[in-house]
Order: structure tokens, then sequence, then C-alpha cells
């Protein structure tokens, strides 16, 4: 029986391969698309596993269209897998419910869940519905598969092993390709913000991705029991991570990182969280205290990333005088609270940032990157662009959900006594979102898939745990 279901599904490979030759013999592209999609079809729906997994190798990889045809944005092979996957699962949880009931008690999919209810809300009052339902679509189809169905698949550690290292060797594989593109030209800084493409719009994006990724392969190289072989792989994933990181040129990627292992420290060595609140009080006091020195200090910082030099950069990233990234950075800042003022409540509509920010322009803020068009993006900080777009309420439900995977994630650390690989694992996706929503305050990337897909695993992995380990010390106690 199991030879006969191989030797149709090597027919249907075969008959497969043989329509999208021919297809494209004939210069049909586009139907050539089709058994391509089929064969996408197949693996969906007999192979539902292998096929999430195979989402999180192709994400570093995907291709975004716009690149190739104007006003439409959508990143190929995965956010119309992801599409398709969110239907499928809907079906499969409608027809015989297999989720776990306890998932919908866990504080990250409870504000999650209000999260998208308020998104639904304004998507309703929004002044560009079309944009705004187009924007919560797409939250969902990354949402539902990704982090509703992975609280069910990431059940098992090696699932949550497996999905990384796809997603971390992918990742890896387009930094080589990067690195080597990037050493035709020199290394150059200028080069360095567009050599990742067509895989990554520009180096933010890929700074913030690799620096999301490095904590995930330390994580795994440092769990117990990995062959000799795995860990050479893993060592040499990390350098060329470290190396990626390093020509990414991202000021915002380096400082996530280094605040990120900060946090993790802390948390690592149980830093009270009253003394924690003492020292961010007393920061706050003396930064009121010292505003206008600061003010004075910052405005003679006229250093710019004209030059490749480490120290150079890092001061450039905190000169607000002369350097046109930080100024437009703040231009961007500057428009999303003036759209908060002016509909406090409600926001302009999810994804309508873009749309709207140009008339909030102050002239004193254009910079030479500045357009009257306001066609250069979004709000650059994931919390203002929820402030502007979802008002008050919605920058509150998504600091929330922030919370609520921290609060989770570091109590769930605490409560494992042994140094296992659950517990390193647990360390690595800590300090890899850290670095993500730090880096959240100078960028937002959580409606593309290279960013939402990781975070929302990792998320779904979070509440597995929670859920496994409660599990299991009632367990215990009946026992």
């Amino acid at each position: 029986m199991a030879l006969n279901k191989k030797i149709s599904l090597a027919i249907g490979l075969l008959l497969l391969t043989a329509l999208f030759t021919l297809f494209n013999w004939f210069r049909l592209e586009y139907l050539a698309l089709f058994p391509v999609a089929l064969l996408f079809v197949y693996f969906a729906i007999f192979q539902t596993e292998k096929f999430f997994l195979f989402i999180a190798f192709l994400t570093p990889i995907s291709v975004n269209i716009e690149e190739y045809v104007d006003g439409f944005g959508l990143y190929l092979p995965t956010e119309p897998l992801l599409f398709g996957f969110m239907l499928w699962f809907l079906f499969l949880q409608l027809k015989k419910p297999f989720l776990d009931p306890q998932i919908w008690r866990h504080p990250i999919v409870i504000t999650v869940m209000a999260y998208l209810i308020w998104l639904l809300i304004t998507s309703i009052t929004s002044t560009d519905p079309i944009v705004s339902f187009k924007f919560l679509l797409s939250k969902l189809w990354f949402i539902v598969p990704v982090l509703i169905f992975g609280t069910y698949f990431f059940k098992n550690h090696e699932n949550r092993v497996r999905f990384l290292w796809y997603f971390i060797v992918s990742c890896s594989l387009v930094v080589c390709y990067t690195i080597g593109h990037h050493s035709k030209y020199g290394f150059g800084e200028e080069e360095g913000h567009w050599v990742m493409w067509p895989f990554f719009k520009d180096h933010t994006i890929y700074g913030a991705i690799i620096a999301l990724c490095l904590p995930l392969s330390l994580a795994l190289l440092k769990q117990k029991g990995r062959p000799a072989l795995s860990k050479a792989i893993l060592i040499l994933i990390n350098v060329i991570l470290i190396i990626g990181l390093i020509f990414s040129y991202t000021r915002a990627a380096w400082l996530s990182v280094l605040c990120a292992a900060i946090i993790g420290a802390l948390v690592y060595f149980k830093v009270s969280f009253k003394l924690l609140s003492f020292l961010g009080l007393l920061a706050i006091g003396t930064l009121y205290v010292q505003w206008d020195n600061i003010q004075m200090a910052l405005a003679k910082n006229t250093h710019e990333h004209t030059t490749e030099a480490f120290d150079e950069k890092i001061q450039s990233a905190a000169n607000v005088t002369t350097d046109a990234s930080n100024l437009e950075r703040i231009n961007r800042w500057d428009c999303a609270y003036h759209m908060f003022k002016r509909k406090p409540i409600i926001g302009f509509g999810p994804g309508t940032y873009a749309f709207e920010y140009a008339a909030f322009q102050d002239p004193e803020n254009l910079t030479i990157i500045s357009t009257n068009f306001g066609d250069m993006g979004n709000a650059h900080s994931e919390y203002l662009g929820a402030l502007s777009e979802s008002g008050l309420i919605g920058m509150l439900l998504f600091m929330s959900i922030v919370i609520a995977l921290f609060y989770s994630s570091i109590r769930l650390y605490y409560r494992y006594d042994q140094n296992n690989d659950v517990k390193i694992l647990i360390m690595g996706i800590i300090v890899s979102l850290a670095s993500y929503f730090i880096h959240a305050f100078l960028n937002n990337y959580l409606d593309t898939d290279k960013a939402a897909v990781p975070v929302w695993a990792m998320c779904a992995m979070v509440v597995t745990m929670t859920i496994s380990l409660k599990t299991s010390d009632q367990s215990t106690k009946k026992g």
C-alpha cells in the first residue's frame, strides 16, 4: 500500500514537471505556475507539518513583487502560501477542533485577539477602508497560521528546533549571497544599503533580521547533546551572521543587539525588578534635570556615517543635527504624533500612515530625503505607527502584546530549575525578541513576512511551552 502511494506520488510529480516544462516551452509563464501551485496544495493537505517548515525556509528568500510591479506589494511565495494555509487551517479547525482550549486563556493570545478586534473597528472607521482591510487581512494570514496553528505544531520541542533551523539556515544563505555580492564593491557602505536586494528591501530590515536570528542560533549551539557536525555548522552560521551584521551598516541593529544582550544578562542573573525600577526612575530623573545640557551636546554632534569606522557610526546614531537619516526619522515621528493629535482615539486607520503623513510634515523638519508626496514608507516605529493609525488604544494594545510576551517568557524561564535545552531556547527567544522590539522603536517591519513569521512563531513557542509546563506540574501534583 505504501509502495503504491509512493508510485502515485512519483507519477504525479512527473506529470506536474511535464506541465511546467510544456507551459514554459510555449512561453505561457503564468500557466506554468499552475502545476507549482498544485504541488503546494498537495503538501499543505497531506504534509501539513512539513509545509509549515517549508514556509519557514522560504521566508528569508521571499521576494516582494512590488519591486517589479508598481503599486502592488506581495511577498512571493510566502504570503500566498500563508493565506492558503490560513484557509486550510480554519477548515480543519471547524471540521474537527484540534487546538488546545488553554491557548485562548494565555495572555499573549488574549492581547493579540484584543489587538485584532481593535484593528477591525478602526478599519471600519478608517480614512481609507480598503487599505485598512487589506492591512488587517495581511495581519491575519501571519497571525492565524503562524501563531495560532503554531501553538499546535510547537508542542513538540523538536518541531521548535527544526523550525528555527530552517529559518536560520535560509537567512544565513541570504547573508552569504549578500556578502558575496557586497565583496564585489569592496564592502563599501553606500553599496551596503542595497546589495541584499531582491531578498531584502534595504539594509535596515536586513540588519534587524540578522540581529533577531543571532541569539537563536547561539541558543541552538548551546543545546546539549548536539552532534559534532551540527555544532560545526552552527558555529559557521554564527560567524556568517556576525559578519553579515557588521557589514549591514545598520546602527539600529547593532544597538538593539547590545541592549538585548544586556536584557538577557539581567534575566540570567535574576536582577531584582525593584532595583531595575529604581534605576529606571533615576535615569528618567537625570534626563529631566540634564535635558538642556543633553540637547546642547546633541547639537554639537555632527558625526555622520560617511566612513565605515565602528566608533564613528555609533556616534552618528546620536547626531540629530546634520545626519539626514536621523532627521528624517524624527520627521516621521513628528508626523505620527500630529496625526495622533488629529485623531487620538481611533487613528487614521490601519496601514494608512504612508498615505496620510505628507500633510503633517513640518517644513522645518524636512530633509534632503523627504518628499512632499509622502511616498517614502512608514512611521519608522512600531509604537508610533500604531498610535497614528489606530489611536492611543491601538498603541496600548500593541504594547500590551509586548508586555505579555516578555512577562510570559521571563516567568517561564524562571520556572525551569535545570539548565536544560528548553530553558536555553527560552533565553534565546527572550534575547531575540528583545532585539526586535527594541529595534521597533526605530523601525517597523511586522507587516512583512521576514519579521512577522519568526516573531509570531516565537510567541507561539512561548504559549506552548507555558501550557506544557503547566500540564506537567499538574500531572506531578496528581501523581
